[in-house]
């Protein structure tokens, strides 16, 4: 469904050298996972015999039980297509190899040595195991020959770190599955072989490990497995053994994480007593997709590692997701406690963007349009920080009211208070009257509410600014967000248009966050405090006006108020609400998503908020304004990129304006 697979790890109890006991665990457990819909099941290194066993391991009883368990495992399971990874020591042309060994369907469909072995401190494996260098990166693999092993009552099983999946009927190339495998400490190693395995196709590396617990390992550990899964844009399944391995030197954790490109999705509680099993649901139809845009993957010569891949039958694919968390706001930083950090980055951001470009123009003064809006707000306040960057005077600042036929009283009243607590220069220019003749100049009915009349105004407004800026030897800095973008919802040589687009890679719900954590800094600040915001006394009432402004409909007021004197035009009545658009831009423009994906996504995220009706119709004005609005994105004004996902058509979207989007709707 949708290119989506659910995978576990596993660490199960387990008794150190009763083979038996691991065996009967290990199937029960891998059973539980398959009841749960698990396509992949990995369990931790040596889990057959327990890692811990040392000198045992030379022991002809414990290596023959060790692949006698091998066969029953895949004997329990014959009826499921779930594949089993799980790790025992191997004999391989007269060698002994810590191997990782997957089934599925009753076979022994492939094995994988243990490349780098670790040798000091608590850890001795070269006194018992060679190194499966060989085996995977000899002359065989390269003169594209599958090396493969005689495992009794198993035949013939290839050697490899490498796992093809055989895409069955329902099953499209963009969610194919390919497996690369690390044990242990191949992962910690200066180049793993997960490197390479990425960049020859795999989206999904699997680790068997058995990593002890030490002070401050599991956080390294942690940030290893999320690293290592961004950098090779994979989903990354870890698996590391329990506290049931021996205790003579050490101790272990049972370390279960499951990430997907730099993301945990799914991570264990340490030090369990009973078997642990975490899930989760990976998208690989999105990381193959992000994978087309990423050039890093395009040069790699993949032909020896492709030569000895073995290949599974096909995976079961999620009926439902159930191990995943779909953020209803992806532009959004989820977590609270970094919120402070992410805002002021992109803060900085933007305020690093517009200092360069009034250094380079040598401008005397940037000139802003200020509804009361959010956007235009926000803009607002980085040319506020700007300014303080640069050490010049907010009075170099002129924001600019121009209140037209639907201009209300609270937008107009939070703009004037605004610039005021800001310090910056406040002028008022009403534009009804020159709007008014320039209807009559084009012989255009005052009274057709239509978009003639709507866009006149925004024109007019425009023009203002521009001859202004011209004026007083400054520049018209942008206030249109990336959401606005995205819907072409601007007028076309009006709003659309700057000198300077401060605000042209946030989105609208992006934006609604960073005026909201400015407001709560300028609330608690205190003066001579070491914030890079400094609010001054004036920080409760710039709150207090941020937060009427947040509350305020999001609206272009060119349509007259209601009988009330409020907001009659409502931009979300009419598009849909901005965070089911800004849903489906995420999920669009950087995985490349289709409608159906993007509506059963949307659905499942923000299935307690908004009725399947409203997602249907929000989804149909998304695609037909996104492709149909794209000239305007042609000729957009430059500004600073500040997120993974940019619309300029000099860097990150290049579309032709009159695409056809009949295959999407």
């Amino acid at each position: 469904m949708f290119g989506f697979y659910r995978f576990a790890s596993v660490s199960p109890v387990l008794k150190v050298a009763d083979t038996t006991y691991n065996t009967e665990e290990i199937i029960r457990s891998a059973k539980i996972a398959t009841s749960n819909g698990a396509a992949f099941v990995v369990f931790p290194e040596l889990c057959i015999t327990g890692y811990t066993c040392s000198d045992l391991f030379h022991q002809e009883l414990l290596l023959q039980n060790s692949t006698c368990s091998l066969l029953k495992i895949a004997e329990a399971l014959k009826e499921s297509d779930t594949v089993i990874a799980v790790g025992l020591p191997l004999r391989i042309f007269g060698r002994l190899y810590n191997c990782a060994a997957f089934v599925q369907r009753g076979k022994v469909i492939a094995v994988t040595p243990k490349i780098h072995l670790p040798n000091q401190r608590e850890f001795y494996e070269k006194r018992h195991f060679s190194s499966g260098r060989d085996l995977l990166c000899g002359v065989a693999g390269e003169a594209g020959v599958s090396l493969c092993c005689f495992i009794e009552g198993a035949g013939e099983v290839p050697v490899t770190n490498y796992i093809t999946v055989r895409c069955g009927a329902s099953c499209n190339s963009g969610s194919e599955v390919r497996v690369g495998v690390e044990l242990c400490e191949d992962l910690w190693t200066p180049a793993p072989p997960s490197g390479e395995l990425a960049l020859a196709g795999a989206n999904v590396i699997v680790n068997l490990s058995a990593s002890d617990a030490l002070v401050g390992k599991r956080d390294y550990r942690r940030n290893l497995v999320m690293n290592q899964s961004a950098r090779c844009m994979a989903a990354y399944v870890y698996a590391s053994a329990g506290v049931h391995e021996s205790t003579t030197d050490m101790v272990f954790s049972g370390h279960l994480m499951i990430a997907e490109n730099g993301s945990m999705l799914a991570e264990s509680k340490p030090f369990s007593r009973q078997t642990e099993i975490v899930y989760a649901d990976v998208d690989v139809e999105r990381l193959n997709m992000q994978r087309l845009s990423e050039g890093s993957f395009h040069d790699f010569d993949s032909r020896a590692i492709i030569a000895r891949a073995a290949t599974l039958d096909g995976l079961r694919d999620c009926d439902t997701l159930q191990y995943r968390f779909v953020s209803p706001r992806p532009f959004v930083p989820g977590n609270i406690e970094t919120r402070d950090v992410s805002c002021t980055e992109i803060f900085n951001i933007q305020c690093a963007g517009l200092a360069k470009r009034l250094e380079a123009t040598r401008s005397e003064r940037a000139v802003i349009g200020l509804s009361g809006g959010l956007d235009s707000t926000l803009a607002l306040l980085v040319v506020a920080e700007t300014f303080k960057l640069l050490k010049r005077p907010a009075s170099e600042i002129l924001a600019l009211t121009m209140p037209g036929f639907g201009t209300t009283n609270r937008t107009k009243n939070n703009a004037v208070e605004l610039a005021k607590l800001l310090g910056v220069e406040l002028r008022t220019v009403d534009i009804q009257k020159a709007c008014l003749q320039h209807f009559a100049d084009i012989g255009h009915d005052s009274q057709k509410l239509d978009v003639t009349y709507e866009n006149v105004q925004a024109r007019e407004r425009t023009q203002i600014l521009m001859d202004i800026a011209n004026s007083e030897g400054g520049i018209v800095i942008g206030t249109g967000d990336l959401s606005e973008i995205a819907l072409g919802w601007s007028t076309y040589n009006a709003d659309h248009m700057s000198m300077y687009a401060v605000n042209c890679d946030i989105p609208k719900t992006l934006v609604r966050h960073i005026v909201s954590w400015y407001a709560d800094r300028s609330a608690h600040l205190e003066a001579g405090g070491k914030a890079n915001l400094e609010a001054g006394e004036n920080g409760a009432a710039l709150a207090s006006v941020l937060r009427d402004i947040l509350d305020t409909p999001v609206s272009p007021e060119l349509l007259p108020a209601d009988s009330s004197g409020q907001i009659a035009q409502k931009t979300e009545s009419i598009l849909g609400a901005y965070e089911i658009h800004d849903f489906f831009l995420y999920h669009f423009a950087k995985y490349g998503a289709t409608p159906e994906k993007l509506r059963y996504l949307a659905k499942y995220a923000f299935r307690d908020q908004h009725t399947d009706e409203e997602i249907d119709k929000a989804l149909a004005v998304f695609i037909r304004r996104f492709f149909t609005q794209q000239f305007k994105r042609s000729c957009i004004p430059d500004g600073p990129k500040v997120g993974t996902i940019s619309l300029s058509p000099r860097a990150d979207w290049r579309m032709p304006s009159d695409s056809s989007f009949s295959d999407w709707i």
